[in-house]
Parts: structure tokens; sequence; C-alpha cells
């Protein structure tokens, strides 16, 4: 397992173990004026500081500062910038630069965090406007990157890196630029609220934050969703996620001036990895009927949407189809005929509207080969789509190296915007209903992002970081699964059983006081 200090230099490590005279000063930084000041960012890849340095070149330091210094292994070089101490401390190092031109700028940095600080962040501040603070992934597998927009208004700005840490606590930093370029953000920071209908149905009742009841889509909305998902059976069993649910959703999403995804699942019940069913309609269908099949159903729900006012913004043709879709015939043990089955789908989207985006979807966040493998086989049979989703539950698709490395490479490998189609966390861990929960175990969990609604923000902020951070803006958003599945009675897995219970509703983002949670502050992301 990879240990923070194991290239130390003896000299270090006994500046370390020494007292902390100054330990737990607040993290407020010198005067600027009285920093090292220049127009550029000075050593940000530390490698000035060959051998370590106490105080790395080019950089200032504040608070506990032994607990700040650079030593060997670094990301793009032999060197890195690393907090660490024996003891509890506080301490920030920082470059005060001025003589900047006005206008916007982003920083990016690798960073990797051990976790369990108080707080450890990256910030850039007295730019002219507000701080743009960032908080550190937790990562022990590998370096994640970072990018932080800023907009220089006074011709200066400080960047900061920050530790309130408990003893035994570390950060890496490395290979930090600051350069002009714009920055704008998520364009979509959504979530899957396929279950909402049901669940008020069933007397499920939504709050805000501060206990009033409310309607959920607008609690999401004024906490910041622009963007919300909502899957389609053919004909399900209950009756819900059919053309008319949907079509009734669709009118209240956009009601609220939010856009519309619409997740394409080709059966009656789930489709995903493990399960792609054909609808009992389409049974004993030749490979022949299932294209028309394919194109008539997404057809009749797309141009029912138009009709209606409420178009789709984007559509999903097929969900998490790992392994394809409409089984056995467009399984990807025969990728033409899944071809084939896919592009009928895309047909009927561009048929509807030529400009809405048709995204495909795999449930392979961290799994670069397998992701690589998927899309190679889709392009050279010719299968035509605008965007890339992928699904990355922590717990289930790697580390969040893995994840950053998959999203990068599927987006300069196909050229296609990419976003995250899936993710949840949860905020604690007991079920509220009498079925045991997915995730229940702490063992479970991603280290260093507990069961918490502390650790459920930190981790979607962590997730729309990682997305945000996709070179050439390519990083497209996020949505949240299922950000509206609280446990009420009839609203479980089964679309065939009533008594069914829900596995989920402990990731939801309203708790079990049914009032809205604090993670949906991501919403908020840049």
């Amino acid at each position: 397992m990879f240990h923070p200090r194991r290239t130390l230099k003896p000299r270090r490590t006994l500046k370390a173990l020494l007292p902390l005279l100054v330990a737990g000063l607040a993290l407020t930084a010198l005067p600027a004026q009285t920093a090292h000041a220049a127009s550029t960012l000075t050593n940000g890849g530390f490698e000035t500081d060959a051998g370590g340095a106490a105080t790395p070149a080019g950089w200032s330091e504040y608070g506990s500062t032994g607990a700040s210094y650079t030593e060997a292994g670094g990301h793009g070089g032999g060197n890195r910038l690393s907090h660490w101490s024996s003891s509890a401390y506080k301490v920030e190092t920082y470059q005060y630069l001025s003589g900047l031109a006005d206008g916007s700028y982003r920083l990016t940095a690798w960073v990797r965090s051990g976790g369990g600080q108080n707080a450890a962040w990256i910030a850039l501040k007295n730019c002219g406007g507000a701080e743009q603070r960032t908080d550190l992934p937790v990562s022990t597998a590998g370096w994640i990157r970072i990018v932080v927009p800023v907009n220089v208004t006074a011709n200066q700005c400080t960047i900061s890196i920050n530790s309130d840490a408990n003893a035994g606590n570390w950060i890496n930093v490395d290979d930090l630029t600051f350069t002009p370029g714009t920055a704008s953000g998520l364009p979509v920071k959504g979530a899957d609220v396929s279950s909402l209908a049901k669940s008020e149905a069933g007397g499920g009742t939504y709050r805000t934050s501060s206990g009033s009841p409310g309607d959920a889509l607008g609690i999401l909305k004024s906490a910041g969703m622009n963007y919300a998902r909502l899957k389609v059976w053919v004909n399900p069993a209950d009756g819900y996620n059919d053309k008319a649910r949907v079509l009734a959703t669709a009118k209240r999403v956009k009601d609220r001036g939010m856009k519309l995804l619409v997740d394409f699942h080709y059966s009656d019940t789930w489709a995903d990895p493990g399960a792609q069913s054909k609808p009992a309609a389409w049974a004993g269908h030749s490979y022949g009927r299932l294209k028309a099949d394919v194109y008539d159903h997404t057809h009749d729900v797309l141009d029912a949407l138009k009709a209606q006012g409420t178009g789709a913004d984007m559509v999903q043709v097929g969900n998490e189809i790992n392994g394809g879709m409409l089984w056995d015939e467009g399984s990807t043990d025969n990728w033409t005929q899944l071809a084939g089955l896919i592009d009928s789908g895309y047909d009927a989207v561009k048929s509807v509207d030529a400009a809405t985006p048709v995204a495909l979807h795999l449930a392979k966040g961290g799994d670069l080969a397998g992701t690589r493998w998927w899309f190679d086989n889709a392009v050279a049979h010719g299968v035509r789509f605008d965007a890339i989703g992928l699904s990355y539950y922590g717990y289930w698709h790697g580390p969040l190296s893995d994840f950053q490395t998959t999203l990068d490479d599927a987006a300069a490998r196909y050229g296609k915007p990419v976003f995250v189609a899936e993710t949840a966390y949860p905020f604690r861990l007991d079920s509220e209903d009498a079925h045991e929960n997915i995730v229940d175990v702490a063992g479970e969990l991603v280290p260093g992002y507990p069961a918490t609604p502390a650790g459920q923000t930190a981790w979607m902020n962590t997730v729309a970081d990682i997305v945000a951070a996709v070179p050439n803006g390519r990083g497209l958003g996020v949505f949240y699964w299922e950000a509206t599945w609280t446990a009420v009675d009839g609203n479980g897995w089964d679309p065939t059983d009533p008594s069914s219970g829900n596995g989920w509703e402990n990731q939801a983002l309203f708790g079990y006081d049914d009032r809205a949670l604090p993670a949906m502050a991501w919403f908020r992301h840049r």
C-alpha cells in the first residue's frame, strides 16, 4: 500500500516530529504584499526542490510550517508537496501572483489524500471576487486532477493549499498550473426521479431542509438541479414508468424549467448489466421485427413528449448495455445485430428531432479496458451516438483515479462529451423499511467517505469535480440516482410485487424524516 512518507529524508523526519509550537493557528495567509509575488506560477511541480525542502521554492507557509515540505514521489516529475505531521496540525502553503491581466483563469492540480482531516482544500482567493474553494478528494490509489476556475478582477490572485488535519493525516499536491482559460461549470446537474410518481401515489411526502412540506421537483430545482432523468419501460406490471406516466412527470419537469433525459430500457422491467429481457409483447419476434419494435416504441414516446410541448433534451438508447440489449438477439455476442438495434433507436430519436443528442450508457465507470472494448466494437460496427454515459458507483466500480482515467480516455478516444449517467452514495447504513439495503455495512463504503450526510455531500462534490476536469470541456455533467426513492409501502424494487421493499432509501437525497439532505448542495457545483 502507498505510504506518503516512504521517501522522506531523515532530517525531514526529525523536523516533522518536533513539537509544533504553532499548531492550532487559524489558516489565514499573511498579507499578500509580504509573500512571494510573480506574474506566473513559480515551481508548480516542486522540481526546484530536489532533495526535499522545508519550504518549497517560490512558495510561502503559514501555521504549522513543519508539516509542509517537498519530498520525492511526484505525479509528473521527481518531487511533490506533502502535508503531514505526527501531531495535529493546521498549515497553509500559498503563492501570491501579481501583475495578472484581468480575465478568466484555471488552476489545475494533481492531488492525493489519505483522508481523515477536518478539512483539506485548495483555494483561489484575493482574486477580486469570491474565494473559489475545492475540497481535496480522498484518493490513496492514484492521483486525481482537479480544475478550479476563477475570474481575476484585481490583477492578483493567491493560490492556497490548506490542511486542518489530525495526527498522521496527509495530502500530496503536484503539477499545479495557473493559466488563462474559461471553465463554465457543468451544463448538466441532474437526478433520476423515475420513482417519484409511484412514491407520491403511495403517500410519500417531501420536505425542505427546514421541514416545510413541498413538491419534490420544486425542492430539487430550488437546490440547483437543472436536468431530470426518467426511465421508460414498455408495459410494466405496476403501470408506472410507462409512456403515460413519463408524459405526466415530464410535464412537471418542464413546468419547473428543467431539461429532460429519457432513458429507454426496452423492457417491461429493469434492464442492467445482469438482465436485458425483451418486453413480453415483443417475445418471439424476429430480429428484423425487433428493429422495427425499437424504432416504433422510441418514436412513439418521443413524439408524444414533443406533441405536449415537453420534448426530450437528451435520449439514452438502452440502459447499462454492457452486454447489449434485447437478449439474446441484441447481445454483444452478436455485434452486427446489436449495432442494428441501437441504430434503429438512434434513427427514431433523430426522426422526431434531429437536434436531440443520443447517449449510449454503460455501467463501467472505472473500467478503462472494458469501456474501450465496448466502444471500439461499437465504432467498428458503425454505431452512431452523440454522447457517452457511464454509471459510477465507487463501492462497485473501482477507485476514483480509475474513474477519472476512464472518463478522460472515453472523451478523448471517441471525441464525444461524457457524463455520469448514475451515481449515488449513502447518508446512513440502517434501513427505514424491512428490506435490506444494497449498501448497509461500513466495509462496503469508499474509504474516506463515511455514510453520513457530510460523506454523501463530499462524494457528490468529488464526482462532480472529476467530471468538470475532463479536458477540452467534454465533461457534460452528472445524474444522481434515484434522488426521490424514499421508503414508501408499495414502491419497491419489483413492479410485479407490491410488497417488495426498497434497498435504496439510504441513498436518496431526502432523509428518513423526508427532509432535503445537505448533499443537494452539489447541484450548485461551480
